[in-house]
């Protein structure tokens, strides 16, 4: 208390913070009133819009029109009528008349003006209102805190009235640049980040501190989401599925939603380094806690999170996506686990029941008959055929069989060369039958992991074309709240401008030109680019995920190029 240094970081702690700034005083707004605001002259050494520099000839308070609040003055106390030559005004008119410059080059004159001109620079949106004494009784004005309402001042009553009304009603929430709202968790964070930038003897940055919101945000979002997909693949998800293609249908689904939910609750991903992250994550989980249960596996589909991590792409974020694949990892085994062993016990009980009365033929010498191998044959047919019959056999229902079968194969020999009804020949002929029969098994077995490693890609071509599409919706959006942005802020520039002009300071205006001309060659540029903005972020944001899932560039340039094309100028 009582340091200036310590009250001017107060003044711009409550400007970064707040969407209405109200600032009072007592009596009338005159040179002295003006001259206390000078903590508004200091603002350009307290805060910072950029982290990096600005062009030559433009100011880093240029863009603070974008993040600013409402500047409200409230004059306590007011004795003066509301009238310039004269004339009635309102309290906003007595306020812009209150802020025009004083004509003048000496010292006294440029130290008046530059809360002036300080205000008119970096609020654009600005409220006056004054009020009555509350009443004129000196005992009650003593105790003012205590005097019930209805004994204050008719006229200050309806003054505050009109005041209150218009904070609840014209009020907005927090933004920060492009249109970021603040909710209380942000604006939490933005106060913890100001404040141990200040205490560090640094001054506090929009952009740093909104890169830090980001990335706490984005993670929140990218967790969030990943949650969102685990609990709804759990929830949709019988095991075993009958097919690889049912999989693939939920799993598309679940990724869908859990992107939007990302979408959502993510803001300023200007690389899709998160966006980045949640696809590997959906991929991840996807593959290795849900593909490994069903009772087929495509072969030669690689890790994507360990190639994502070997890769190294996302510096700042890989220790989430390490922690939540650790943690997907130790339930995914635990479960495949416990799933194994239901199946392997299960599929061994039917095949031993079926089974059964094979094996006390086989025993019996039911086969070791002229005629008994076809039997033999016939029998084990019957076997398997029942067996693929048999419902939920899980993962392990395959295996179980391949491995009785393998147990035959001896048996089925011996039966054979031991039925006498069969020539030589017919015995090589057999031989032969048998062989084919489990080449074409071994030929359909691997045409059907072919077709379900077709199924994989085209799925996951389908997840990366809606990935893109969400994407571009996003950024659409925001680009449209950046090109607003820039529109308002060169609109208040050429305001403030013509009112220099107009008052008399042709140099001061000319003055602005430089940052006139950065805010129209930066819309321009926005405008008229051959290629979009969206359109290179999404050809930047297509490469780098074509090599995280291994999907072939060529695919993803068909897509993204399909997607940008709808934003390139016309």
């Amino acid at each position: 208390m009582g340091d200036p240094k310590n009250d001017s970081w107060i003044f711009a702690l409550a400007v970064l913070l707040c969407s209405s700034f109200v600032y009072n005083n007592m009596n009338t707004i005159n040179h002295q009133s003006l001259e206390q605001l000078h903590y508004v002259t200091e603002l350009t050494e307290l805060i910072r819009a950029k982290s990096s520099q600005t062009p030559a000839g433009v100011e880093d308070s240029t863009e603070f029109v974008s993040f600013f609040p409402d500047f409200i003055w409230t004059v306590r106390d007011f004795t003066l009528e509301l009238k310039l030559n004269g004339q009635p005004v309102t309290e906003d008119e007595y306020l812009e008349n209150a802020l025009k410059l004083i004509p003048g080059k000496n010292p006294k004159a440029q130290a008046s003006n530059l809360p002036r001109e300080r205000i008119r620079q970096f609020f654009p949106r600005r409220k006056c209102f004054v009020f009555d004494r509350p009443t004129n009784d000196k005992e009650l004005l003593a105790n003012i805190e205590t005097v019930p309402e209805d004994q204050l001042d008719p006229k200050f009553q309806e003054q505050t009235n009109n005041f209150c009304s218009y904070i609840f009603t014209n009020a907005r929430t927090k933004t920060l640049t492009e249109g970021i709202m603040v909710t209380g968790k942000r604006l939490r964070t933005l106060v913890v980040t100001y404040v141990d930038t200040i205490n560090s003897g640094a001054v506090p940055c929009l952009e740093n501190a909104v890169t830090t919101l980001a990335q706490l945000e984005n993670s929140a979002a990218m967790q969030k989401a990943a949650d969102h997909y685990s609990e709804q693949m759990a929830q949709r998800v019988s095991f075993p599925t009958d097919t690889l293609r049912e999989l693939l249908e939920v799993h598309a689904a679940c990724e869908r939603e859990a992107t939007a939910v990302f979408m959502e609750h993510s803001f300023k991903d200007d690389k899709q380094e998160f966006q980045k992250n949640l696809v590997v994550i959906c991929l991840s989980v996807y593959h290795n806690t849900f593909l490994m249960r069903t009772t087929v596996r495509p072969i030669l589909l690689p890790d994507p999170l360990e190639t994502y991590l070997l890769c190294s792409l996302l510096p700042v974020t890989s220790i989430y996506i390490f922690s939540l694949q650790e943690i997907i990892k130790n339930k995914k085994e635990d479960f495949l686990m416990q799933n194994e062993e239901a199946s392997l016990k299960y599929c061994q009980t039917k095949l031993d029941q079926l089974s059964k009365a094979l094996m006390e033929s086989i025993s019996a010498g039911t086969f070791s008959v002229p005629g008994g191998h076809g039997l033999y044959r016939k029998a084990k047919e019957i076997l398997e055929r029942e067996y693929h019959q048999v419902p939920g056999k899980g993962v392990k229902a395959n295996e179980v069989l391949q491995s009785f079968l393998q147990s035959q194969v001896a048996i089925e020999k011996s039966i054979l060369q031991a039925d006498k009804a069969l020539t030589d020949g017919e015995k090589a002929i057999a031989e032969e039958r048998a062989r084919k029969d489990a080449a074409e098994k071994a030929q359909e077995l691997l045409k059907q992991k072919l077709q379900e490693q077709q199924q994989e890609m085209e799925a996951q071509n389908r997840s990366l074309q809606e990935h893109i599409v969400q994407l571009t919706e996003k950024l659409a959006r925001e680009r449209e709240n950046l090109l607003r942005q820039q529109n308002m802020m060169l609109e208040h520039k050429l305001k403030v401008q013509d009112s220099l002009l107009s008052e008399g300071f042709r140099k001061k205006s000319e003055e602005m030109n430089a940052e006139i001309n950065h805010l129209k060659n930066m819309i321009d540029k926005s405008k008229n680019d051959d290629v979009s903005w969206i359109a290179v972020a999404l050809n930047k944001f297509g490469s780098e995920i074509s090599s995280l899932l291994s999907v072939p560039a060529n695919l993803v340039g068909r897509i993204v190029r399909g997607v940008s094309s709808l934003f390139k100028k016309k």
